[in-house]
């Protein structure tokens, strides 16, 4: 079988747009689900975050997607906001080749009303969490009778976080004959029922789960549960990742580790469940943008963190549930890259990598904290600074807008300008960190689109 993206049977302006966006060899779990799911089988599938699944059922919706009809055609369901997002913006690229489609997140944290106006102007496909789809469909908002392909993105999760009775009432509303896709990193009983109860002769399909050695590197140190603050500053400084997913098992943790490594001068950004969507989304940019240089996180806050090319994942504290860990690091190491995970324990939390080992065939190593060799140097500072525009999608706003308002008549050098995201009513862009005040100044002075918009920097 081959893995490339032209062996598949889709149209030749999807294959174009495919190639533009540098997607040419087929990820293991695209070569084996995407056949069947272009097909029209429905698919649970299991696969490694990371893995190119988005992508999976994104091609699979727009295959049969009808651009001339303004009802909704495909649903997908994802635990969290942040995951609905990316994966909103993931379908958005890949139907670029197609004229006018409208793809909705729908997720609590914003009213309802603007939600049930823009599903009133027609929607193709929706993108969002159980529970507040659910509550459109309550309110006669959001009509699922047309929709043709269901996706259950991190059904497990989704399941976990208590979203049961939702999905199956959501699911209920849909049409018996459609497609349903299910993604799962584990398979648990309830994940098997739901399959059951909803799907059609499913194909199964799972890929490698378990990250080799050879392209994670792995480092356990022991430390006290006293000294663990200490250890993680320790462990910065040994290592000086160029940036860093710090995981904590729970809020007070991610509180604890923000203030101290703050205090200690790193650039560092707390996500947790106590931020407002605008925040949350902040936080999510300015990391992604390289703004910050440590990101802090329970795994609930942190799922759908999508990062290209993370180089280091740190376990401040080991997860009862070893398949966590793997999902946990499986975010650095990515794309053939190599990655590092380093992690913290006490003596007593030794028997936790036992099991780790098992799961991974292959042995973990631990070593005292004291033996870490480091010379304390002052943590650097992060490579660039992040501009808020408040201006997005929805005045029409392009990258390509405000890459030119920033480099136009006296403007700066294109080489200073990273990531560039838009939102529905604000925008950010990346600028090297030398250059920021400059590019600050150029934006509040100049006109993008013949219009002049608020810019500040986000601290």
């Amino acid at each position: 079988m081959s893995s490339a993206f032209t062996a598949l049977q889709l149209p030749t302006p999807q294959l174009e747009n495919l190639a533009s966006l540098g997607y040419n060899t087929m990820t293991p779990i695209q070569a084996e689900a995407l056949p069947p799911a272009l097909k029209g089988f429905d698919l649970i599938a299991q696969a490694k975050t990371g893995s190119g699944k988005t992508a999976v059922f994104a091609l699979t919706l727009l295959h049969k997607l009808e651009a001339q009809q303004f009802h909704v055609q495909g649903l997908v369901l994802c635990p969290t906001r942040e995951l609905s997002t990316q994966v909103a913006n993931e379908i958005r690229r890949l139907a670029k080749h197609l004229p006018n489609i409208k793809v909705v997140t729908l997720f609590g944290g914003q009213p309802l009303p603007p939600q049930a106006a823009s599903l009133q102007h027609g929607a193709h496909i929706v993108v969002g969490t159980p529970g507040r789809i659910h509550d459109h469909l309550g309110k006669g908002t959001l009509d699922l009778r047309r929709v043709h392909t269901l996706v259950l993105d991190e059904a497990d999760r989704m399941l976990e976080m208590g979203f049961q009775e939702d999905i199956d009432a959501i699911l209920h509303h849909t049409p018996k004959n459609r497609q349903t896709l299910l993604f799962s990193a584990t398979y648990p009983d309830d994940i098997r029922a739901l399959s059951a109860e909803f799907q059609n002769r499913p194909i199964e399909v799972k890929v490698e789960s378990v990250h080799t050695a050879q392209v994670i590197e792995q480092r356990s140190f022991i430390c006290s549960k006293e000294q663990r603050l200490e250890a993680l500053e320790h462990v910065l400084h040994a290592f000086q990742p160029r940036s860093a997913v710090i995981f904590c098992n729970m809020k007070v943790g991610v509180r604890e580790v923000t203030e101290y490594l703050k205090q200690a001068g790193f650039s560092i950004r707390a996500l947790h469940g106590e931020l407002e969507q605008r925040e949350r989304d902040e936080v999510l940019i300015q990391f992604k943008h390289q703004s910050c240089q440590l990101l802090v996180a329970t795994d609930v806050a942190a799922r759908g963190l999508d990062i290209e090319d993370l180089p280091c994942v740190i376990n401040y504290e080991l997860p009862q549930n070893p398949d966590v860990y793997i999902h946990r690091i499986g975010r650095t190491g990515r794309a053939g890259r190599e990655g590092l995970a380093l992690n913290l324990l006490t003596e007593s939390e030794r028997v936790k990598l036992i099991d780790l080992e098992e799961l991974q065939n292959t042995p973990l190593e631990t070593e005292s904290i004291h033996a870490l060799e480091h010379k304390p140097t002052k943590p650097m500072a992060a490579p660039f600074v992040t501009l808020c525009i408040l201006g997005g999608r929805k005045d029409k706003l392009r990258a390509g807008d405000i890459l030119g308002a920033l480099t136009g008549e006296k403007g700066i050098d294109g080489k200073a300008v990273g990531k560039i995201d838009i939102l529905d009513q604000t925008a950010y862009v990346a600028i090297a960190r030398p250059l920021a005040k400059a590019a600050l100044n150029q934006l509040s002075q100049s006109k993008i689109k013949g219009k002049k918009y608020r810019v500040w920097q986000l601290n």
